[in-house]
């Protein structure tokens, strides 16, 4: 259930925030961390990453440079934001799925308003924090501008937009977050969005490419450090949050491509042998020297599996656009015709 809170308001009302009723993120982690602390092959989902500090190391983490994935995607979208625009139509709502301080949103905000008297942005995020922070900055910078902001996750943000999308959109997922799906998952969650669409509604996606093991191991393992440091905060959270007892320099940040798979896996390597308590939860978490718990993994795209995913997800790709160094796509999907081949629907 999402209901109405109350924030700081411009005086002429121009943003409202919802948000989940209280503790239920919480809920959602102890959830998590009892099942996946107890597999066979420890996991936690990435989705827990992003706390208020998490969300922060994010950010710096984009900063780094061997972390070319925002600098790629931001090149791509300066010099292509008019036309996507334009090949969107120009739509009086712009939907962003994965907000975060929306740096990158400004660009289409810009093309937008460029094109239309005024426009509603509607992000979602699952940091509160941030997406009120961005947002007041937004509102001060464009005076035309209005924001429905979700602290929500996906699922939640979905239900809200099947009642709420009653007008065409530009629905924009930045940041390669489709990387963290599986190439199935991916197709499922890209149809479900498509599926939520009104006429002359475009969904633009940011796809990473594949690319050499080197350069992909280095842009998950930072030399500074910070990719670890946003890593072991999951094991932070889990001690703030549910009375857990880890030490955090018993576990260490582990990235590694598996080339096969096109996909980075993001792990946390205990040392040595020990017992971990969390108390919220009553349990005691056993870990054998070297055994790794599964964080995050990053699914990388050829553009012969781009179509192959559009097709999967019943959607078209209308066209794309890459950066100068070709390392990052920009895919415009649109829904097939009314008329188009079973095939393709």
């Amino acid at each position: 259930m999402i209901q109405a809170i109350d924030v700081e308001r411009d005086s002429d009302e121009r943003l409202h925030l919802f948000e989940p009723a209280p503790r239920a993120e919480t809920n959602g982690l102890a959830a998590a961390v009892r099942q996946g602390l107890r597999a066979p092959g420890k996991h936690l989902p990435c989705r827990y990453l992003y706390d208020a500090t998490g969300s922060a190391l994010f950010e710096a983490i984009c900063d780094q440079p061997e972390y070319y994935v925002t600098r790629a995607e931001l090149q791509a979208l300066r010099t292509n934001a008019e036309a996507i625009a334009e090949r969107a139509g120009a739509p009086p709502l712009l939907v962003e799925l994965g907000s975060g301080s929306a740096k990158k949103s400004r660009l289409l905000v810009d093309a937008l308003l460029a094109r239309r008297p005024s426009l509603r942005y509607v992000p979602i995020d699952i940091s509160r924090s941030i997406l009120v922070d961005s947002a007041h900055e937004l509102l001060a910078e464009y005076p035309r501008l209005q924001i429905t902001a979700l602290a929500v996750e996906y699922a939640l943000g979905l239900r809200w937009l099947r009642r709420g999308l009653d007008r065409p959109a530009l629905m924009a997922w930045l940041g390669s977050n489709l990387g963290n799906l599986t190439r199935r998952e991916a197709a499922r969650f890209l149809g479900r969005l498509g599926r939520l669409l009104h006429a002359g509604s475009r969904l633009l996606v940011g796809i990473d490419l594949r690319k050499s093991r080197v350069e992909l191991e280095r842009a998950y393992a930072d030399a500074a450090g910070v990719t670890a440091r946003f890593n072991l905060n999951l094991l932070a959270r889990i001690n703030r949050e549910l009375g857990g007892h880890f030490e955090l320099a018993r576990f260490h940040h582990l990235a590694r491509y598996d080339e096969r798979a096109g996909r980075v896996d993001l792990h946390l390597v205990s040392e040595r042998r020990q017992r971990v308590r969390i108390d919220a939860l009553g349990l005691d978490v056993a870990f054998e020297a070297g055994e790794r718990i599964h964080t995050e993994s990053s699914y990388k795209y050829s553009p012969a599996e781009i179509s192959l995913l559009a097709r999967a997800a019943g959607l078209t790709v209308e066209t794309s656009w890459l950066d100068e160094s070709g390392r990052f796509q920009l895919v415009l999907f649109g829904r097939p015709r009314d008329d188009a081949p079973a095939a393709m629907r």
